[in-house]
């Protein structure tokens, strides 16, 4: 019995494959491949999200600045025919325009006047110039 057990624990024999664990080089490479690949996938997505959640942001301010300007029409800005404008805030620039409307139909027989309001709000962007575009009708006195 003694020597069974000493065949069993003594050196190896020539033919007999040596395994041994872990992973060779190769497969190495290919991980850290298909890792650094995915990597810069996520990284284009991640940076698409952010551009757009900023550009976002930027069309809902302008957005409340045009509808701030529609809001001062016959406040500050007269509701008189032509083009206002002012001074750019926060690099945005405003304009409100007043035109008269004719609807095909009037079917009202009170003396008031529709006017034609918009008001636009425009930005330099890295892409170029950007807008924002509110338009609304509201009656005045007839001139």
């Amino acid at each position: 019995m003694s020597r069974q057990r000493a065949k069993g624990r003594g050196p190896r024999t020539k033919g007999a494959k040596v395994s041994q664990g872990g992973f060779s080089l190769l497969e190495v490479v290919v991980a850290f491949a298909i890792l650094a690949l995915s990597l810069g996938v996520l990284m284009q997505i991640f940076s698409r999200a952010m551009n757009t959640t900023a550009l976002s942001g930027t069309y809902s301010r302008a957005a409340t600045l045009a509808e701030a300007r529609l809001n001062l029409v016959g406040l500050e800005i007269p509701l008189e025919l032509g083009v206002h404008s002012g001074d750019p805030e926060d690099g945005f620039a405003w304009q409100v325009s007043i035109e008269d409307y004719y609807p095909e139909e009037l079917t009202w027989e009170v003396e008031l006047q529709p006017y034609l309001v918009t008001s636009i709000v425009s930005w330099d962007s890295a892409e170029g110039t950007r807008q924002v575009s509110l338009t609304s009708l509201r009656l005045g006195a007839v001139p």
